[in-house]
């Protein structure tokens, strides 16, 4: 006879937690992607300064900040984008543009010890 398995509840551990706040902060810069592509919709999205419009579309109009305990300096976030553009053309990691980007955010914006 099988022992009964006794209820306990769900503890978060803090990779569960991470892995939250990822699915969260890569399912927000879809939702940015898919606004600015409506927003600049005239010219099918293009926009040489699109880092800009989503680092404060991210800050003033997401949950972004609330996400990662404190609301990111918007040149800081517009530099990372940048940064974050650059090495995922250049790694061609075979992973969503959006959860490439969204572990990057997290370990830059996360402190260490959360």
């Amino acid at each position: 006879m099988a022992r009964p398995v006794a209820w306990r509840p769900i503890v978060k551990t803090r990779r569960h937690h991470m892995t939250d706040a990822l699915e969260q902060i890569s399912g927000l810069l879809h939702e940015a992607g898919e606004t600015h592509h409506r927003v600049f919709r005239i010219v099918d999205g293009a926009d040489d300064d699109w880092t800009s419009w989503y680092a404060q579309w991210l800050i003033d109009l997401s949950e972004l900040p609330a996400l990662l305990g404190a609301r990111p300096v918007r040149s800081e976030l517009v530099y990372l984008l940048v940064g974050l553009d650059k090495q995922y053309t250049a790694e061609a990691p075979g992973e969503p543009w959006e959860t490439y980007y969204a572990r990057q955010i997290l370990r830059h914006f996360r402190p260490s010890g959360s």
